[in-house]
């Protein structure tokens, strides 16, 4: 597909290189010469130094073939602007990047005004992943599907788990009364594997595991993990993802306590948040952290714009004994080095915002085919779990599972069929308008047809 990109910024950039891997021809506008030049020397890309909402700037990169077109700029307007005339121009799809709360409420018009196809928040994305992870304290990240009917979630298995130690052929056999769950995939020193009958769940092993709501629920109260819920978190900066997350678990009933050392913004955001308790002053100062009583709180999110900030407090909260800690990072690049020092819930707004738009390029590029509805990257890409919907007419509908052939590394988590979660067995079979969700370790699959054929 061609697709031009407009913002050479860190998620222009990240996006640009990983759509290059995914075999894409790809533009990329920017005003910045210096910014173009670095670009045009690391990544094979056609590059255009120029204005993304003015016209010509659009043609000369050539808009009008544009199978896609992402305004990723600074600003919510330009991003608007450039998807507008883009599309009249003749650009078949859009992407914008839309960030001011304020364009929240009026969001659906402007899309169908402006003619953009896809808006994406990337503070707000941020807000909801987090919400995710505070649902299950334990967990390192959680990520739902089929219409949040179906979650996937990773933990760390510990020594006394009744799930390690014994080939998941005998589970069931051994516990009768363990809830059913598909073991999706695990991590064990910086390796993934999709496990089979005859593997065995160490301690330290990261875990993916999937099922509906209900189910993971009582699975992991089954193995000890019912950790009490939080009940009280406090929150470092008051930037928009916090803005955004103290309206979530408000919902949720959760109390905040948010820092927040511009005076004015403080006021704002007090004027804003009735229901959480915005402290004027400095996060990073320990002694206004106890008292503040850290040690009291069930969940403590670093949030500031600084990432040496975030996460020396959350080294702290950590140390304090907080039972969960989240902090965002630019330096994703680093997620090892920082989950070594105790630090494993990281969460990225660049990362977050480039998988949401490659779900949807993937999705444009199979668009007559099985679409991919959803795409997961899991354990920094090594697997995917990705979610389609069956169409009528394709060969594997109808035919047990166990008739036919399934892509090697790759594995049939979950068919949702009529609102049903069924975590397939040889016997089930996959019926027109399913959900689907695989996982597998081979990247770049966009068609169910790919991994199930007779």
């Amino acid at each position: 597909m061609r697709i031009l990109i407009v913002g050479d910024g860190k998620v222009g950039h990240t996006l640009a290189t990983e759509l290059l891997r995914e075999g894409h021809d790809i533009t990329i506008i920017d005003q910045d010469d210096e910014v173009i030049k670095k670009t045009t020397d690391n990544l094979d890309v056609i590059c255009v130094q120029g204005n993304g909402a003015n016209a010509s700037t659009l043609m000369e990169a050539e808009v009008d073939r544009a199978d896609i077109l992402i305004a990723a700029t600074a600003t919510d307007e330009i991003n608007m602007l450039c998807c507008l005339i883009g599309k009249h121009l003749g650009a078949k799809f859009s992407i914008a990047r839309i960030r001011d709360p304020e364009y929240g409420e009026s969001l659906q018009v402007l899309q169908h005004e402006l003619g953009i196809d896809m808006t994406i928040n990337p503070e707000r994305a941020t807000a909801q992943e987090i919400s995710r992870m505070l649902r299950f304290p334990f967990a390192n990240n959680v990520e739902p599907f089929a219409k949040g009917r179906v979650e996937l979630v990773e933990f760390l298995a510990r020594e006394d788990d009744v799930i390690v130690g014994k080939p998941m052929k005998e589970l069931t056999a051994r516990h009768s009364d363990l809830p059913k769950v598909l073991y999706c995939a695990v991590e064990r020193e910086g390796a993934v594997v999709i496990p089979g009958g005859d593997f065995v769940i160490e301690p330290g092993d990261r875990v993916h595991v999937a099922a509906d709501l209900v189910t993971i629920t009582q699975f992991f109260r089954h193995i000890g993990r019912s950790a009490k819920p939080v009940k009280n978190m406090m929150v470092l900066g008051g930037g928009r993802i916090s803005y955004y997350l103290a309206k979530m678990v408000e919902r949720m009933g959760i109390r905040v306590s948010m820092f927040e050392i511009n005076p004015e913004k403080a006021k704002m955001l007090s004027e804003a948040l009735t229901h959480a308790d915005i402290i004027e002053g400095d996060g990073t100062d320990q002694d206004l952290l106890e008292q503040e009583n850290l040690a009291g709180m069930d969940a403590f999110i670093a949030l500031s714009n600084r990432d040496e900030e975030n996460l020396m407090v959350g080294l702290y909260a950590k140390n304090r004994g907080v039972p969960k800690v989240i902090v965002k990072t630019n330096r994703y690049a680093y997620k090892d080095v920082i989950a070594n020092l105790g630090l494993e819930n990281l969460v990225s707004p660049r990362i977050i915002t480039c998988n949401m738009i490659l779900r949807y390029v993937r999705a444009r590029v199979n668009a007559h085919g099985t679409t991919v509805e959803k795409l997961y990257r899991l354990v920094d890409g090594k697997a995917e779990a990705l979610e389609f919907i069956a169409k009528k007419g394709d060969p594997y509908v109808g035919i047990p599972l166990k008739k036919l052939s399934v892509r090697k590394g790759t594995l049939v988590a979950i068919i949702l069929h009529r609102g049903k979660v069924i975590v397939p067995f040889g016997d089930d079979v996959i019926e027109a308008g399913d959900h689907v969700v695989i996982i597998s370790t081979a990247s770049g699959i966009s068609d169910l047809n790919e991994v199930i054929k007779k």
